[in-house]
């Protein structure tokens, strides 16, 4: 059945809309090339999307014509900004944006674990209107907020979990108590950093991957598709857990203690530095510290105890992969968290070549482009997504044309 005037209308809107979300600024003749729609088409919706203050002229671009300079036109960055979280254990890390995801202010903070859950909410929630106000902005449109832990998929809440703070799970309700009106979603850590590895850092070139986090705590984010699979229970990537050879026991449903987690924890390669001998700068994170310190020393003596230790490293971290491709056969494999950037190109090499004998499914493994600074962005960008859906929703009535699936 031939759509209406007005969802023709609608879906043409939203079409372009999208455009302009994925490619930038455009002008009215790529618009037409890009849509396929006819010259008059794209200029009544290039009017229709300007009156309604959803895109403006941002600039002019020569073409290969007579007349004017062509308008550009891009989407009003500032008509919402947006707030993301990444929340550790330790401290919280803030970055505003507008619209289109221009960082405006990024403040970050500790949070001592002796604070209490009142003053560590205090805290956390002071810090983002510290940053919406050296950003000059309002009430954030949509807040993003990354934390570690399991998200119940029902409630889109933090469970009850051993080892993270209180405050944690008390600071969604404090964000939407003192930011009325503002949309605030919560997830995983290790989830985000995958979201934005693909989108801008490492996995941009994969549809499916996992990326597997490797920091104070472990993690795994599954991207199938293009789609990341959370779980029944939104457990998916919980290696931690995982029973792996090397540990002195089995984990339990309460302490990941002999599992994966105890072979490649920020704590567990400390200890393993430690018997190599290889130490952090003074001042520096211990276990990233001495992967970083190690990487830079390595390739000066092929037998130093720099590089038998990031040997043995990889040696740990490829069970986990291993593991994982065993499972899903993802055929990539990203080492994420500050331990996996400090190890780099030089961590993944080894660690491929590892899980290369242990496994006969040929599994890349990349190393983190984006770092410890993942899970902001990731944060970043689902705000981003979900406000952009929301207020360009109106436009369009019928079917939406949707990108990516993330």
């Amino acid at each position: 059945m031939a759509a209406s005037p007005s969802t023709a209308r609608a879906i043409n809107d939203r079409l372009a809309l999208r455009l302009l979300q994925q490619e930038g600024p455009l002008t009215a003749g790529q618009l037409k090339q890009l849509t396929g729609l006819s010259r008059p088409t794209v200029a009544d919706l290039v009017e229709r999307l300007t009156a309604a203050g959803l895109i403006t002229v941002v600039g002019e671009a020569g073409e290969q014509r007579r007349g004017p300079n062509a308008k550009v036109y891009g989407i009003v960055a500032d008509r919402a900004h947006l707030a993301a979280l990444d929340v550790r254990t330790e401290g919280v890390a803030v970055a505003v944006s507008d619209l289109v995801g221009t960082v405006l202010a990024e403040v970050s903070a500790p949070i001592a674990p002796a604070a209490g859950t009142g003053r560590a909410v205090e805290r956390a929630v002071t810090l983002v209107e510290r940053a919406l106000g050296e950003a000059g902005a309002g009430r954030p449109h949509t807040v993003g907020v990354g934390a570690p832990g399991l998200i119940d998929p029902a409630s889109g809440e933090l469970r009850d979990s051993q080892g993270l703070p209180e405050w944690h799970r008390r600071l969604v309700a404090a964000l939407q108590e003192r930011l009325p009106g503002a949309r605030v979603s919560l997830e995983n850590e290790t989830n985000l950093a995958a979201l934005a590895e693909q989108r801008d850092g490492a996995a941009r070139d994969r549809d499916t991957f996992v990326l597997l986090w490797l920091g104070h705590g472990t993690g795994a984010a599954v991207i199938l598709d293009g789609a990341l699979r959370r779980g029944a229970s939104g457990g998916t990537g919980e290696i931690g857990f995982l029973p792996v050879p090397g540990t002195p026991g089995l984990p339990s449903a309460t302490d990941c203690g002999g599992g994966f987690h105890s072979l490649a924890s920020a704590a567990a390669v400390a200890e393993l530095a430690g018997e190599y001998g290889v130490m952090a700068e003074e001042g520096g994170e211990p276990a990233a510290g001495a992967v970083r310190a190690a990487v830079a020393r390595a390739g000066e003596e092929p037998d130093s105890a720099d590089a038998r230790f990031l040997d043995a490293l990889a040696g740990r971290v490829a069970v986990g992969v291993a593991s994982v491709a065993a499972l899903l056969d993802p055929g990539c494999v990203v080492l994420g968290g500050e331990i996996g950037h400090a190890g780099g190109e030089e961590l993944a090499a080894r660690v491929q070549a590892r899980t290369a004998r242990m496994s006969p499914l040929s599994t890349e493994v990349r190393a983190s482009v984006l770092g410890g600074g993942a899970v902001l962005r990731g944060a970043l960008l689902t705000a981003r997504d979900r406000a952009q859906d929301e207020l360009f929703g109106p436009t369009v009535q019928g079917p939406t044309v949707r990108g990516r699936a993330h």
